[in-house]
């Protein structure tokens, strides 16, 4: 009998946590979650605590004399982590346009095809593309805005050429199925054509400098930019990551290599992050009719590369 008084006592000495800690002794059970969350929280404070299940629930139990203690810990640790984790961001809608991309990307092979063959096209005999559209930057701030655009369609060999469609295709899938093809590749190349323009402010009168590279960092600026703000929500401190990824993505591919315009890449990117921020601003403030716009974007995508060329063939 004595035993038995013993064995209560003892059990008494340890009272469950409520699970809404304001309310008592009146609802002790708790989840399997919160169970795991607040026997850390305690763990780390030195607070004793074990747990037991009661059926299907849980409960957690402290000795009385840290009874007071605890429920304080759990209060405070409760209303730090108010609203967490938040829900997750709204699933943006995708779209299906990887037979654009790849569509796109092949045309620029032919392009290159196209340059390293003697043609007579408009009174020149034969074309002499690689002098007429290179990003010289005395020519661009001469007013020659049209080697901004023409710049990023020429490649100095397989190899460049390669290395841009790979790499441009990653990106630009993605970039594509977020957007839509019209708006990605409009934003990508005003990207490419800004990244020029900006690299020939800073850079020598006589420099030059061809490839789609410039544009494709971009890219990489632009999915870096919305992956940010889509995700600020829930990312809190961590929420820059998708811009360091970005830069990380810059410094080893675009920093390499004896004849790398490391200015263009760059500005490229930072471009990429300039327009990404503003077609963010806009896609937040309300429907848009995207097809319409997407529609739009593609036909002056064409029109702007088909034009900068035939100004630079006149």
């Amino acid at each position: 009998m004595d035993k038995e008084k013993h064995i209560e006592i003892e059990q008494l000495d340890w009272v469950p946590i409520p699970s809404r800690l304001k309310d008592g002794l009146a609802e002790q059970s708790i989840s399997k979650r919160q169970l795991k969350n607040w026997t850390l929280v305690l763990q780390a404070r030195q607070i004793p605590c074990r747990s037991e299940q009661v059926e299907r629930s849980y409960q957690l139990l402290v000795p009385v004399d840290h009874y007071q203690r605890a429920c304080q810990e759990l209060i405070q640790y409760e209303k730090e982590n108010q609203n967490w984790p938040p829900p997750p961001p709204i699933e943006r809608k995708l779209h299906e346009n990887t037979a654009s991309t790849i569509w796109i990307l092949i045309l620029l092979a032919i392009f290159h095809n196209v340059t390293q063959h003697q043609i007579n096209l408009f009174g020149h005999n034969p074309v002499h593309w690689f002098e007429l559209g290179n990003a010289h930057a005395g020519k661009i701030l001469n007013g020659e805005w049209w080697r901004l655009i023409t710049a990023l369609t020429l490649h100095s060999g397989f190899l460049h050429l390669f290395s841009n469609i790979t790499l441009g295709g990653i990106f630009m899938v993605r970039l594509c199925r977020l957007l839509g093809s019209g708006r990605a590749w409009f934003l990508v190349l005003c990207a490419g054509s800004l990244g020029n323009f900006l690299n020939a402010l800073v850079q020598s009168q006589n420099h030059r400098s061809i490839g789609a590279s410039t544009a494709v960092f971009g890219a990489v600026g632009l999915l870096a930019t919305i992956n940010m703000l889509h995700f600020r929500g829930n990312h809190r401190r961590s929420w820059p990551l998708p811009i360091a990824a970005g830069l990380g993505l810059l410094a080893l591919l675009g920093a390499s290599g004896e004849n790398t315009d490391i200015g263009a890449h760059l500005f490229g990117f930072l471009s990429g992050i300039g327009l990404g921020l503003a077609s963010e601003y806009l896609t937040q403030r309300g429907e848009q009719p995207w097809g319409a716009i997407n529609k739009g974007t593609a036909l002056l995508s064409v029109f702007l590369v088909l034009g900068a060329w035939g100004l630079a063939l006149r």
